[in-house]
């Protein structure tokens, strides 16, 4: 397996743009990465930004960015309020949305949605990204769902079990309103990272993974 320090590639104050369609995308696909950046580069500059909401979700989405962005110097978080499940067939604002991030935005690093991903609007949210920044580094997570769309990611990020634990103590914390989801349980959560990190020989046995389409080094 060829091991690539992502961490080299960003200085210390490199832009994160964190991409989610719905208010606990960004956290359960990438959370664990997150951390493990913001540990390593606390002077990183992060774009939070979520698409679907509600009211209520939409205040679970900001404290629960404030968690994982705590220590970062600096960090901005925007959460719209788009219909869920209708993303795509309000393409033509949410395009404008994109837009409006790309004159504003210039990141080095992106996260979005698998490409592959059976959700519409996982889905919209992933080939947007790849339309507005075409020429930047987009690492495409992964989110575990009814639709048993999961497939074999080729960029793996190892997790202590210690930053494991806080991105599911976030998790958990901030989204109660999903209580009671099939998917959304610890055990769940963790056994997904736990596959990963096998995947990868992972030093703790933990990992994320992501579908890195483009890479130079």
């Amino acid at each position: 397996m060829l091991s690539i320090d992502l961490l080299a590639r960003l200085d210390d104050r490199a832009r994160v743009l964190a991409l989610g369609a719905h208010c606990d995308d960004i956290e359960i696909g990438c959370g664990g990465t997150i951390l493990r950046l913001a540990a390593a580069r606390p002077n990183l500059e992060v774009l939070w930004v979520v698409f679907c909401s509600s009211p209520v979700r939409a205040e679970e989405a900001r404290a629960s960015a404030r968690g994982f962005l705590e220590g970062v110097s600096s960090s901005r978080v925007a959460v719209h309020e788009f219909r869920d499940g209708f993303l795509p067939y309000s393409g033509a604002v949410v395009k404008d949305t994109f837009e409006a991030l790309k004159r504003e935005f210039d990141p080095d690093l992106v996260f979005t949605h698998y490409r592959e991903d059976r959700h519409q609007d996982h889905r919209l949210v992933s080939e947007l990204t790849w339309n507005t920044w075409r020429s930047h580094l987009i690492l495409e997570y992964e989110i575990p769902k009814y639709d048993g769309d999961f497939g074999s990611p080729n960029l793996f990020s190892p997790l202590s079990r210690a930053t494991l634990e806080r991105k599911l103590d976030l998790v958990l914390e901030h989204f109660s309103s999903q209580a009671g989801k099939q998917w959304f349980t610890r055990d769940l959560l963790q056994g997904v990272a736990r596959v990963r990190g096998m995947e990868c020989a992972a030093p703790e046995q933990m990992a994320e993974a992501f579908y890195a389409r483009k890479m130079s080094f």
